[in-house]
Order: structure tokens, then C-alpha cells, then sequence
């Protein structure tokens, strides 16, 4: 190819260089990370075999090949492969001074909306939550005695009025309880970081889950066995794994049904601050489950506190997970469509110097 070899492995987004056939010639070093696989790999490939686009691109793919015309599309889902899409805009152009090759440039789109947006999300929710924990002290001490006062009361009733002293001791008990969920926040320690085995963490919690609340599903290991340690706090880790797995299990047929605990290595993910600043999350962590999916009305508060597709659910466990992943540095978003939910954590690599020799 006639570009300069110093301008285009400088290139900070995704650019694959595709033949008449689509086929491709080359790709530059994001592209690489971008699908995860060397150029060498990929020269030749189908670009269409390697780069999903949830948009139906070939006729206007024919005509701007046809007028020798750039084609722009923006905001649609593209994914390396079978691997969660993101959102992107993409640039079809032709290479100047050649009859056949275009250069075909993808732009992430997805990850500073939404960061953006869950800055706005956390701040709600550290509002929300920091009230609740308020509530949460003061109702306490009169649920107390009320429990007791209902309690005494049970001493001297027939026994056909027991049940509503029952009841009043069984929902006073259960507002403890979701108190006690709501002060976990305020009292949840800051992770003591150090290297993790997410392998191993992601096997305590399958094990746990299938002794206990998914002993119904069939939970499937799907790991990249070459993973890096990570950098986190493996107690905390656990809990949102088990979390995860507790609401999938739920969800799920009472006949049961499948998840899939996948790992891999996604060299390109950045997670963009708000101060500009960029921080690698190349450890992913996929839940995947084939239940029912979220209620469309809320999957984009899901990790709000509060927010519960069930029944009688707290919706503070999500919200739960939200904050350990962002004491973490991390990140967590979730697709989801009937019969595929996916949970997906990205976490950050042990430093070098913590690491195994």
C-alpha cells in the first residue's frame, strides 16, 4: 500500500485496507487490537467474516463503489467477530490514486456516551443510596419495637388472631432485612487490591451456585485459558460473580437452564474518564444466560438502586455490583434480548510488578 507506514500505524482508530473482493490487504495496529489477531492473520480473510455490522450495508456498499464515492454510516452496532458489539460510525472510502482497494475506518462511538452516562448514574445513585442509609438508621430502632410489642401481644391472643401478629413480626423482619441491604453500601469496605485469579473466583462461585440457588441450571466454563491475572479484591469479585449468577438462576425456567461463564482478552478496551484520562480493561468476564431478558422499560436503569425486574425484588443488588465494579476502576454493561442476557465486566490486568513470575 502507498500510505506512509509511520501515519498509519499512528492511526488511533480501527483501519482495514479491503480489496474489490472484500477482502483484506491490510489492517493497521488498532485494528489489530481491535480484533484481536495480527495482520498477518487477517490478509486475505473476508472483512465481513471478521467485522459484524448490525446494518444492511451492501447496496449501499455496490453504489458508493459504483460513483467512486465515500460511503458514511453512522451509529450502528460493529463487533470483531462473535464478540459483544459496540456502537461505532463507519467510513467507507476509496484509496486515493487505486482503481480497487478502499479503506474501510471504524470509529468507536459507544464508550464515552456511556461513560457520561454512568457518571450521571453513579452520582444519582450515591444520592439515593446515602438517603436510604439515613432511613435506613432511623426506621430501625421503632420496627424493633414494634416487632417485640407484636411479639407480647401474640402471648395472649386466640389462636385465630395469631396470624396477624405473624404477619406484622414477618414484614417487620423483611423490612430489617432489606434495611440491613441498603446500610451494606455505606459499610462496604474499599477493595484490598491485589493479583486475582479470575478463573479461580469464577469456579468458587459456580460451585457455591450449584449447591444452592442454581442447582437447577447448567452453568458452562468457556475461559481463555492464556487470561492474565487480575488486579481487584477477590472476596468482592466473588460476590458479584455470585450476584450475577443468583439473577440469572432466578430468572431463568424453574426447569432450569443454561449459563456460560466466558473469559477473554480484548487488548483495545479503554475505559475513558471524565478528566480525559484513558485506563485499559483488557480482562472480560461474560455471564451470559438464555432466560427470559430484562423488562425492556428497564434495562437502562438496571444498575440503579431500586430498579428490580422481579417480583418482591430489592433492586439493590445490581446497584451493589455497580459500585464494587466502579471501586474496582472497572466497568459492567449488560444486552439483553429474549433467550440472551449478557453481563459483561471489564477489569483491569495486575500491574507487571504484582504479577507471577
Amino acid at each position: 500500500m502507498s500510505t506512509d507506514p509511520d501515519i498509519w500505524a499512528s492511526l488511533p482508530v480501527p483501519v482495514l485496507l479491503v480489496d474489490a473482493q472484500d477482502r483484506i490487504c491490510d489492517v493497521n495496529p488498532a485494528a489489530e487490537l481491535f480484533l484481536n489477531a495480527s495482520a498477518r492473520a487477517l490478509k486475505d480473510m473476508p472483512v465481513w467474516d471478521q467485522i459484524t455490522v448490525d446494518a444492511p450495508l451492501e447496496e449501499a456498499l455496490d453504489r458508493a463503489r459504483a460513483t467512486g464515492t465515500s460511503l458514511y454510516v453512522n451509529d450502528v452496532d460493529v463487533g470483531p467477530g462473535s464478540r459483544a458489539p459496540s456502537l461505532c460510525a463507519l467510513n467507507f472510502a476509496p484509496l486515493a490514486n487505486s482503481d480497487d482497494n478502499w479503506l474501510l475506518i471504524v470509529s468507536p462511538r459507544e464508550m464515552a456516551a456511556r461513560v457520561t452516562r454512568s457518571q450521571a448514574v453513579k452520582s444519582s445513585a450515591q444520592s439515593a443510596i446515602g438517603m436510604a442509609e439515613m432511613l435506613a438508621h432511623e426506621i430501625k430502632n421503632p420496627l424493633a419495637g414494634i416487632t417485640g410489642a407484636a411479639q407480647l401481644l401474640s402471648m395472649n391472643l386466640d389462636p385465630d388472631d395469631l396470624e396477624l401478629t405473624d404477619l406484622i413480626v414477618a414484614e417487620s423482619r423483611r423490612i430489617v432485612k432489606l434495611l440491613e441491604q441498603v446500610e451494606q453500601f455505606g459499610n462496604l469496605s474499599p477493595p484490598e487490591m491485589s493479583e486475582v485469579n479470575l478463573h479461580d473466583v469464577l469456579d468458587r462461585s459456580r460451585r457455591s451456585a450449584l449447591l444452592g440457588f442454581g442447582a437447577h441450571m447448567k452453568i458452562v466454563e468457556d475461559y481463555d485459558p492464556s487470561l492474565p491475572t487480575a488486579w481487584g479484591d477477590s472476596d468482592q469479585l466473588l460476590q458479584i460473580v455470585l450476584n450475577l449468577l443468583k439473577n440469572a438462576s432466578e430468572a431463568a425456567d424453574p426447569k432450569g437452564g443454561t449459563i456460560r461463564l466466558h473469559t477473554y482478552f480484548e487488548h483495545a478496551f479503554r475505559l475513558r474518564r471524565k478528566d480525559g484520562s484513558g485506563e485499559s480493561l483488557p480482562l472480560q468476564v461474560e455471564i451470559i444466560d438464555d432466560g427470559p431478558g430484562l423488562p425492556e422499560e428497564i434495562r437502562d436503569q438496571i444498575f440503579d438502586p431500586f430498579v428490580s425486574g422481579r417480583e418482591n425484588g430489592t433492586g439493590l443488588g445490581l446497584a451493589l455490583v455497580s459500585k464494587i465494579v466502579s471501586d474496582h476502576g472497572g466497568w459492567i454493561s449488560v444486552s439483553s434480548v429474549p433467550g440472551r442476557t449478557v453481563f459483561r465486566l471489564s477489569l483491569p490486568r495486575a500491574p507487571r510488578t504484582a504479577q507471577s513470575p
